[in-house]
């Protein structure tokens, strides 16, 4: 169910197909569609009330078990339309919560999903009861089940202060590991996106990894980091990130921030585009305004347009610097890692540096792991091996007096 306000047609078609794959996403099954136009959505049940009617009757005939909104429905639109539909009724950010639900995997993840689902619905519990007790289970009511939305708010408040508990001894953890990871000498690259636009077939080209990798939204959730290797043996590290999707429901932009500020600590971002999809210019807004929102404007970006084989016949690639590729062909992979390393080279430090045979192998070796070693000469007449190559700018090498010289 969907109402349409001052969107064009084109993007409200675009807007209810992105509502039937998530339901799917979320393993329902679409049976019927319902919209309508006008001016602004009604204060009392969004939808006006000739067409709540023709709503009623079709929940009567088709029988189904859950009727979805595309707008945030309010404690009080809620209400309203539960006194007339006999039939659950969630919108699109219960939706999501829903679909985070599934996908969730590690113990953070799923702590971070119920403390976003507890916190919605924690102002809409009145009326709740009867919505959930018409059918257990299925789209909306994953995570913390029936029972525990249907008991008392203090219990369901002492839950939400017990999970933020978890989740800041957690985060303490993880901030400790990012700062140790950003003062190491290993480069890193975050995997970011709109939703199904390919990071995870990505991960898995560019990497060792054995991702989930399926055509449905928010495939991964739980963030996953692996070693890539470029063409000439120089490494760096992989993460990949929750997919962006338009109005994230805020409660997942404030309980995912941790998860995502995964990427904050990186040197270089990815983004991955679909370029197969018609609103390529509006999915890209998505996710850098989350960029912005996160305060990460100052990591440099790389555009990899996706999924050329199914190109959009109007799509005009505009982010700069961009590669069009398919994360399905080979060649295509062999492309993108030589042009990431020109892209990641920009971001480093050319060195030249000498290494006195004394010094022996152990030197060279532990340069080689800490830079990215391009040439080592041996210069006979100094009995001192030369090596060229570039390095993080708060590389120790950097600051050896010999360096450069």
């Amino acid at each position: 169910m969907s109402v349409q306000t001052r969107q064009s047609d084109d993007l409200f078609e675009y807007e209810l197909e992105e509502l039937k794959r998530l339901t799917e996403t979320a393993q329902g099954e679409v049976v019927a569609v319902l919209t309508q136009k006008k001016d602004s959505i009604d204060s009392k049940t969004v939808i006006g009330k000739g067409k709540m009617e023709e709503l009623s009757h079709l929940v009567e005939e088709l029988q189904p078990s859950t009727v979805i909104f595309e707008q945030e429905l309010s404690p009080r639109h809620m209400r309203n339309i539960q006194d007339v539909i006999d039939c659950k009724v969630i919108d699109r950010i219960q939706l999501i919560l829903d679909i985070f639900a599934m996908r969730a995997k590690s113990k953070e993840g799923k702590l971070q999903v119920s403390l976003a689902q507890l916190n919605y619905l924690l102002p809409r519990l009145t009326g709740q009861g009867i919505n959930m007790s018409r059918l257990g289970g299925g789209i909306g009511t994953r995570g913390p089940g029936e029972t525990q939305l249907e008991t008392d708010r203090r219990h369901i408040n002492r839950q939400i202060t017990e999970i933020k508990k978890s989740l800041a001894e957690t985060e303490e953890h993880r901030k400790r590991s990012r700062e140790k990871r950003k003062e190491g000498h290993v480069f890193q690259i975050g995997l970011i996106g709109y939703t199904n636009a390919g990071k995870s077939t990505l991960l898995n080209r560019l990497t060792d990894a054995d991702t989930f990798e399926e055509n449905l939204l928010f495939a991964t959730l739980d963030p996953l980091t692996r070693k890539m290797t470029f063409p000439n043996q120089f490494q760096a590290t992989l993460t990949d990130t929750v997919g962006f999707v338009q109005n994230l429901p805020t409660q997942l932009v404030h309980a995912f921030r941790s998860t995502l500020e995964e990427s904050k600590s990186v040197d270089l971002l990815l983004h991955v585009v679909d370029c197969s999809q018609e609103f390529v210019e509006q999915q890209e807004e998505t996710v850098m305004g989350l960029i912005r929102d996160l305060d990460m404007e100052e990591i440099p970006v790389i555009t990899v347009y996706n999924k050329k084989d199914a190109m959009h016949p109007d799509f005009i690639p505009h982010l700069q610097p961009n590669i069009v590729i398919s994360a399905l062909d080979a060649e295509d992979i062999d492309r993108l890692k030589s042009f990431l390393w020109e892209e990641v080279k920009k971001l480093l430090v050319p060195y030249t540096k000498t290494v006195s045979l004394l010094d022996g192998g152990s030197k060279l070796n532990q340069i080689q792991q800490e830079t990215f070693v391009e040439s080592i000469d041996l210069n006979e007449e100094t009995n001192e091996y030369v090596v060229t190559g570039y390095a993080k700018a708060n590389s120790k090498w950097l600051g050896d007096k010999r360096l450069n010289e």
